[in-house]
């Protein structure tokens, strides 16, 4: 039977069908358990951060009108009334011409507006002091509420929690946290030629490296993988592991498969399953041109290029988006924010697709250079030896040397 030569879709065009796709389910874990995870509400703030003036600076609480005009040849004269210990709500007030000692962190007591550094104080004696710097209200004090104030948003729903995250839920008393569960993708890879890690390849054959690599790139984008194996070209077989994943997981990438080769059956299966739909097949991109998304059972379901190479490259600036919106985020990034470089000689491109280039960073005469490393898409060794990704974009020929490019890194 002869198959029907795929047609390209722009890769925009791509990530509009992203929203069609339904995000996880929602947990509650420990904060302790909150790290890279997805928020699944928004935070409002209960009360005012901090919920009193407190020092920034070691020294001492005073009014800043007490120390007008002072200077190391014009001191101003303060007595000290007491010390404020860390965590002790002082009892007295501040007036004028008074001090009281204070740490950092630690509550004003009323009437102190401001708090002198002890860096430019010297103690007369016991309850005297001399200031040698001013101090204007407001100075090296929090306010109340200065950070957060009460019945505010301070986290949005679809937040990727990071340490200060949660130092800030901590700060709130937050003991557990409502998040996005870590989405499921399960991995499969095909082809007659694919053989497992533990066996000798023979003539013609190669061990599984997608299963690990995809593996390893669904981990760090937060999910769980699920690998199912290798699986022959053969329809049978490659339908029952796909519909085995598909019942355990949120999205499905398979490896190999996707091209347009007589023994290619990813299409055919997707194409066996009750209402699946094939959103692309073909995305004008280099390399990782004979991509598949498809609509299984409302999940996304990938057919991935075989090269690992290519699988990892789509995965990182295709795949990785649609996992993202699955997770939780907000607004999945379809470009991360990259590192400006320059690039360290002329590389060529075709006009109609999107090409992504693999670079090895290095610094030169107080320059940063984008130096790219040329090779087959097959080539692993294009992946170890680079640092991150310049795209060309879709209606250039090509970028010149010196031309100031962004790395996108891996």
């Amino acid at each position: 039977m002869t198959k029907e030569f795929f047609r390209v879709t722009h890769l925009e065009q791509v990530f509009t069908y992203i929203q069609q796709f339904a995000r996880v389910e929602t947990e509650v874990v420990p904060l302790s358990e909150t790290v890279a995870r997805i928020l699944a509400a928004d935070i409002i703030s209960d009360v005012d951060l901090p919920d009193f003036r407190r020092a920034t600076m070691d020294g001492f609480a005073v009014q800043g009108s007490s120390t007008y005009g002072a200077s190391e040849s014009n001191p101003a004269y303060l007595t000290v009334t007491g010390t404020i210990s860390m965590g002790q709500s002082p009892d007295y007030a501040i007036g004028p011409g008074e001090a009281a000692r204070i740490a950092t962190g630690g509550m004003l007591p009323q009437g102190a507006d401001s708090v002198v550094m002890i860096e430019h104080t010297e103690a007369i004696d016991d309850s005297t002091i001399e200031a040698y710097r001013s101090v204007a209200p407001g100075q090296n004090i929090i306010e109340i509420g200065e950070d957060f104030t009460k019945n505010k948003r301070i986290l949005a729903c679809g937040t990727k929690i990071r340490p200060q995250e949660s130092g800030l839920l901590a700060a709130f008393g937050k003991q557990t946290v409502e998040v996005y569960k870590r989405p499921v993708i399960g991995i499969i890879s095909t082809g007659d030629e694919i053989v497992d890690t533990t066996a000798k390849p023979g003539p013609g054959q190669i061990r599984d490296i997608n299963s690990f690599t995809l593996s390893a790139m669904v981990n760090l984008s937060g999910g769980i993988p699920i690998t199912f194996g290798i699986v022959k070209d053969d329809f049978q077989s490659l339908f029952k592991k796909c519909s085995q994943a598909l019942d355990r997981c949120d999205m499905i990438l398979v490896s190999g498969g996707s091209s347009v080769g007589t023994r290619d059956f990813t299409i055919e299966v997707i194409s066996a399953f009750a209402k699946a739909e094939i959103l692309v097949h073909g995305i004008s991109i280099s390399p990782g041109k004979p991509t598949i998304l498809a609509k299984v059972k409302n999940k996304a379901f990938w057919g991935l290029p075989g090269h690992v190479v290519s699988a990892m490259v789509v995965y990182s600036r295709v795949v990785s988006p649609f996992i993202d919106h699955v997770a939780g985020i907000s607004a999945p990034q379809q470009k991360k924010t990259g590192l400006r470089a320059r690039l360290s000689r002329n590389v060529p491109s075709a006009q109609g697709r999107v090409d992504y280039i693999r670079v090895r960073l290095s610094q030169k005469e107080g320059n940063r250079w984008a130096e790219p490393i040329l090779g087959k898409s097959g080539l692993l060794n294009t992946m170890i030896k680079a640092d991150g990704l310049v795209e060309i974009g879709l209606n250039l020929e090509g970028l010149d040397k010196g031309a100031e490019v962004e790395v996108i890194p891996f």
